[in-house]
């Protein structure tokens, strides 16, 4: 059987990726979530970064956007996305913003 060319190759380092994305999405998208929930969500708090975090990193992200948008994202550069909003946020909070 021959594989369709839109079939995506799986190596090793996506699915480490997936593995990570998934992960994280769960926990910080999911701590995001509990700290809204739990403080509210008016206040520029640890849980708007840490949901956007968890949403950017997050696998179906990738595929929504490669659907929907036409645009195909790695996993990885999923991952460091959602790094750049947990910094973000560490940098906003510390400074009181």
């Amino acid at each position: 059987m021959e594989r369709s060319v839109l079939m995506e190759k799986e190596t090793l380092s996506n699915r480490v990726a997936w593995i990570v994305g998934w992960i994280w999405a769960i926990i910080a998208g999911g701590g995001g979530v509990w700290y809204l929930w739990t403080k509210g969500p008016w206040m520029l708090t640890h849980g708007w970064f840490a949901l956007c975090s968890g949403l950017s990193a997050c696998p179906l992200t990738g595929q929504f956007l490669k659907r929907y948008a036409g645009v195909r994202m790695s996993g990885w550069v999923q991952i460091f996305v959602a790094a750049l909003f947990f910094i973000a946020g560490k940098i906003a909070l510390e400074r009181g913003l």
